[in-house]
């Protein structure tokens, strides 16, 4: 396999910025798209070549969930372009990129760095949190616009027109019935400069259509290059065996012949000219690796359960005062639980790292491309513009690409080597050291009044924010707790409500996942409403549907859903659930059909849904991620939970990822709005359990108040 910066279609470090003369940026920021030989560069992000072929640079990271075609179509249709001759290619670094969104969501100030980076936006190029076509959709239909001015003001020149009366079609300038194609007027447009900001369309060509996947094609054919598809002459391979939460690692044993062993404070590498040879050596030696006592399945529910009784709260969210609410009556009260959570990844973390010439390079997956390549200089004493980062796709939606310790490792072994070094962990390896959801406990408290209002609402949550944590490790800082934004607000129109949250210290290592905290969350709060309903003797349906007159948009997803899914009431025996939210600036109603099997696990026959995101980019994406999301939060909800000992995860054999057959019927429906585009990574995941616990609640009478679902525990 032939590897260079060019076919690697890779993003570069500091300093890589090619400053253009033009004015819809400030120069100082320059493009962030180096154009190839005989490739136009028009405006930032945007190069055209002779042939009419168009490169859009794209800000975010490919982890499978569509935003290279999102992204690329806003921009491609702004500018006018046939989808079949777009491409992308990463970003250069940029404050352009600057996920703002995720920096309103807290996730430097969840590491207490806000104030540490002084400023610098480019550490906000963050993929996650469902924030992708929210923060940065504008972002890129400027970029088409932009590109779109430059070539109508090069077709009006050649046809001596107005570029006004000019307009963009399949990849043409069109004017009156001529043509001009893009390939055509490139290089002249490359010349020009906008002088104000350009004209966006009103109504595009591609914009809302369930156009094709952009990486589809070479994700089937095996094309598309991961992390650990990089190959560099001359590069060895190494394995790794790393230490425990808060823990350290030793090899008490020699390195056979053609192997060498590399320490660090919390891992153990073996280096070897193949990763097989590398894996064999560490599996035969003996490795000895240090965690905190205790730090196991009972240490983690005494933490869990000294926090949700005695620990010092951060209010996240609240209104009105619930004492006044309960009125000096004593609440319905109930707890829930949510154990940890495992990431569902296919690809094993890995990294390749390069050092020669003072120029240190990093090929990895990393949510957190700017983010990492500090991380990196820091931990090898490289100058920060000496330092090159490359974010390459990543394999799966989990999350522990976030912080990615494995690329930190790569570059010290490059160092220590003086070669280039491919760092990769075994299966067993990747879910040993997995940085998990975090558990969680919560008491819930309400007041419900006759008529099925609620008078007052309290939760107190006890566990820890593993985004918040994954931002420490990876940035250094201190943890301020927990981000208002990891916990939902409630959608319900509740006159006294308390939401508090406090940090259990787990001895586990937690990381971000995929909707963060947004399921176990909304399975507590959607679980007690359906509680209160069925005490109250009403439809859960009514009860919510009275509950939601402040919330019209998640009212419609509820008729919707129920209708289409045939709500029968959700009586005793109907086997029937439903839950709602209003997260991530979108709306979801999921009606569940499940009971218990004769193997005494749960089944689940069919899933529901009904969702208003706002405008839709592209509905194919929307649909592939919600019934992703669905499918992921079930495995995640039925699967066994994962076991601790010394901080560490006792690896099963498998993920707990369930095959096709076994997957339930699933129905989307999309619900027209002209709203702002809202996120959908983490929408299904929201809901999924909750519905789910409804069903089996109608069904069987029985509350599962613990997560993953254990039908058979008493």
């Amino acid at each position: 396999m032939k590897v260079d910066r060019r076919t690697l279609l890779v993003g570069g470090g500091a300093g890589l910025g090619l400053a253009l003369a033009w004015a819809v940026w400030p120069r100082s920021q320059g493009a962030v798209l180096r154009p190839a030989k005989g490739t136009m560069l028009l405006g930032a992000g945007i190069a055209i070549d002779l042939e009419g072929r168009v490169t859009i640079a794209i800000p975010q990271v490919e982890t499978g969930q569509g935003s290279w075609t999102g992204l690329a179509q806003l921009a491609a249709d702004e500018l006018g372009a046939a989808w079949e001759r777009v491409a992308v290619t990463p970003g250069l670094p940029s404050v352009l990129w600057a996920n703002r969104l995720a920096g309103e969501q807290g996730w430097l100030d969840a590491a207490g760095l806000s104030d540490a980076i002084g400023g610098d936006e480019r550490w906000l190029r963050i993929t996650a949190g469902s924030t992708s076509i929210r923060a940065l959709g504008e972002v890129m239909r400027d970029l088409g616009a932009s590109a779109r001015a430059l070539l109508l003001a090069e077709a009006g020149k050649r046809w001596d027109v107005d570029p006004a009366e000019c307009d963009t079609s399949g990849g043409n300038a069109l004017h009156e019935g001529k043509i001009l194609p893009f390939g055509t007027l490139a290089e002249g447009a490359a010349q020009r400069a906008l002088g104000k900001a350009p004209r966006r369309t009103s109504v595009g060509a591609l914009a809302g259509r369930s156009l094709p996947r952009l990486d589809a094609l070479p994700k089937a054919n095996g094309t598309l290059r991961f992390a650990a598809d990089v190959r560099l002459p001359g590069s060895l391979f190494a394995s790794l065996r790393l230490a425990r939460a808060q823990g350290r690692a030793v090899v008490e044993s020699a390195a056979p012949a053609g192997i060498s062993f590399e320490k660090g404070e919390t891992w153990i590498a073996a280096i070897a000219a193949d990763w097989w040879a590398a894996e064999a050596a560490l599996a035969k030696a003996r490795i000895r690796t240090f965690g905190p006592a205790g730090g196991d399945d009972s240490a983690i529910e005494a933490a869990l359960d000294a926090a949700l009784a005695a620990g010092d709260a951060d209010v996240l969210h609240e209104r009105g005062d619930v004492e006044e609410g309960f009125g000096g009556l004593r609440p319905l009260t109930a707890e829930y639980s949510a154990a940890a959570a495992l990431h569902l990844d296919l690809e094993p973390p890995a990294a390749t790292a390069r050092l020669a010439d003072g120029l240190l390079e990093v090929w990895a997956s990393t949510q957190a491309p700017e983010a990492l390549r500090h991380a990196v200089a820091a931990a090898t004493g490289t100058d920060l513009t000496r330092t090159m980062l490359y974010p390459m796709p990543v394999g799966g939606q989990g999350g522990r690409a976030l912080e990615n310790d494995v690329a930190v490792i790569a570059a010290q072994l490059a160092q220590r080597t003086g070669k280039p070094v491919q760092v990769q962990l075994s299966h067993a390896e990747q879910v040993r050291s997995d940085p998990v959801r975090s558990p969680l406990k919560a008491r819930l408290m309400a007041r419900s009044l006759p008529d099925g209002r609620i008078a007052a609402w309290r939760m107190r949550l006890a566990g820890d924010d593993g985004t918040a944590a994954a931002m420490r490790r990876l940035l250094g800082g201190e943890s301020a707790g927990f981000r208002s934004t990891a916990v939902p607000l409630l959608p319900y129109a509740i006159p006294a409500l308390r939401i508090e949250a406090v940090s259990a210290g787990l001895p586990i290592r937690t990381g971000y996942h995929r909707g963060d905290l947004l399921g176990p969350m909304t399975f507590f709060s959607e679980s007690f409403i359906d509680e209160l309903a069925r005490i109250g003797g009403r439809d859960p349906l009514s009860v919510r549907m009275a509950l939601l007159g402040g919330n019209p948009r998640l009212a419609r997803c509820l008729i919707r859903a129920t209708a289409l899914g045939g709500w029968d009431g959700g009586g005793a025996g109907s086997q029937m659930g439903v839950a709602v939210a209003s997260v991530l600036g979108s709306h979801i109603a999921l009606v569940a059909s499940a009971g218990v099997g004769s193997d005494g696990r749960v089944a689940v026959s069919r899933l529901v849904a009904a969702i208003e995101c706002g405008r839709v980019v592209n509905q194919a994406l929307v649909r592939q991620q919600i019934e992703g999301g669905l499918i992921a939060a079930l495995a995640i909800a039925t699967a066994p939970a994962p076991q601790f000992r010394h901080g560490q995860v006792l690896a099963p054999r498998t993920l707990p990822a369930p095959g096709l057959r076994a997957q339930p019927e699933i129905l989307v429906e999309m619900l027209p709005s002209r709203a702002a585009p809202g996120g959908v990574n983490g929408l299904a995941s929201a809901v999924a359990a909750a519905a789910v616990g409804n069903a089996i609640a109608a069904g069987t009478g029985r509350r599962l108040r613990s997560l993953p679902f254990d039908p058979m525990s008493r």
